[in-house]
């Protein structure tokens, strides 16, 4: 009878793309004992490119192991598992030889492969990590495991209590460079992407979650596909997750058709609440409720009229979703599609800035702006209302 064996891969990028590494374990299916170890600094390349190099080298190493074993492959990248599983189409060129090489490796219908929640991929992620600092610090990396099993002669098991285990995002401290802090690993990326137009948002009419719920214009369909023909060259998105409103849901849409990817809802996303204001320009607004406008221009606090929401609601309700998300996807990077409103609100938190700071920022439809957080709590703004890719 064959024997089988457990592959279990991961690969991360510090930028994305950025300094990358990947890491791979071989357990035996029965005891759950490791057999082999495979961790290596890629340099500069995406979270997807280190992903499929990690899976290379983890079915490397099982088969040199046995050339007959079964492989069950276990990796928390559902852009991998289910290209490799078929279920997905292969679209990024960047992708496509790497998954090829990966078939190449063993023969087919000796290798199977399940999505495992990141929490459970902690061993790889260990690997990738470290062989992202070693490299970082111009050092190799070294297995604790041999091919083989049992541990390396001199190097200390990591600890079997999950209470003491390293946690999946790898806080080792990296020597510091100039003014810079030491490195506090892979930090989780918010990629913000502003719907595409509608037909309200030329004509510049307040358009919240209270309104008609607009779809896409033609215009606004145009400029959903060319985002998403240039997030997949970068090819550096692995979760995309929408506001519930339809606008959103539709350039989500056309971008996750493009990559291969499912779109998850997350209602604390959607727009402002703009109450009797919802599809009225600013001018129809100040001649209908000059007193509202005033109160609602000088402080985040006042509401619109007609039971809106105020700027300071929205900010606590999507506060509320940026923890669960920087919770959920540590160390990933992730396009939110999403408003205005929630764009800049999290661009104003991640900066520290006041509240009056959301009337000082311009944000063009279907534009792309950049968040990262770190494990520290520290955020940093990438980018601020990109258009290059709509010219």
């Amino acid at each position: 009878m064959a024997r089988r064996f457990i592959v279990e891969a991961d690969g991360g990028s510090r930028g994305n793309p950025g300094p990358a590494g990947y890491g791979a374990v071989v357990l035996d299916a029965e005891t759950g004992e490791p057999l082999a170890e495979a961790a290596e600094y890629l340099g500069t390349v995406t979270n997807n490119v280190a992903e499929y190099k990690g899976l290379i080298a983890g079915l490397r190493a099982a088969h040199a192991l046995d050339p007959e074993a079964r492989v069950q492959v276990r990796m928390d990248s559902k852009l991998v598992i289910e290209q490799m599983s078929g279920r997905w189409k292969i679209k990024h060129p960047d992708m496509r030889p790497l998954a090829t090489e990966a078939m190449s490796v063993c023969p087919p219908g000796q290798v199977t492969y399940e999505w495992i929640p990141r929490e459970r991929n902690k061993h790889a992620d260990r690997l990738a990590n470290e062989a992202m600092d070693a490299g970082e610090r111009g050092e190799e990396w070294r297995p604790r495991v041999p091919p083989g099993g049992t541990l390396a002669a001199g190097v200390p098991e990591a600890p079997a209590d999950d209470a003491l285990a390293e946690p999946a995002l790898s806080t080792a401290k990296a020597p510091a460079r100039g003014w810079g802090a030491a490195d506090l690993g892979t930090p989780a990326t918010f990629v913000l992407l502003r719907h595409g137009e509608t037909a309200l948002t030329p004509e510049k009419r307040f358009s919240g979650s209270g309104g008609t719920d607009p779809e896409l214009s033609p215009v606004g369909h145009r400029q959903a596909e060319l985002v998403a023909s240039a997030l997949a060259a970068r090819g550096t998105i692995q979760e995309i997750v929408s506001s519930p409103l339809r606008r959103c849901r539709e350039t989500a849409g056309a971008v996750a058709e493009r990559l291969g990817l499912e779109v998850r809802i997350d209602e604390g996303l959607r727009e402002t609440d703009f109450g009797a204001w919802e599809g009225l320009t600013f001018a129809e607004v100040k001649e209908r409720y000059p007193d509202d406008l005033a109160a609602w221009l000088a402080s985040t606090k006042a509401a619109p009229t007609g039971g809106g929401e105020s700027f300071a609601t929205v900010a606590r309700r999507v506060a509320l979703s940026r923890d669960k998300l920087i919770a959920r996807h540590t160390g990933r990077t992730v396009l939110l599609v999403t408003h205005v409103t929630p764009i800049k609100t999290l661009v104003r938190l991640a900066l520290g800035a006041p509240p009056e700071s959301l009337f000082r920022m311009e944000l063009s439809a279907a534009s792309l702006s950049a968040v990262a957080y770190y494990a520290d709590g520290n955020a940093s703004l990438r980018l601020l209302n990109d258009t290059s890719h709509l010219r």
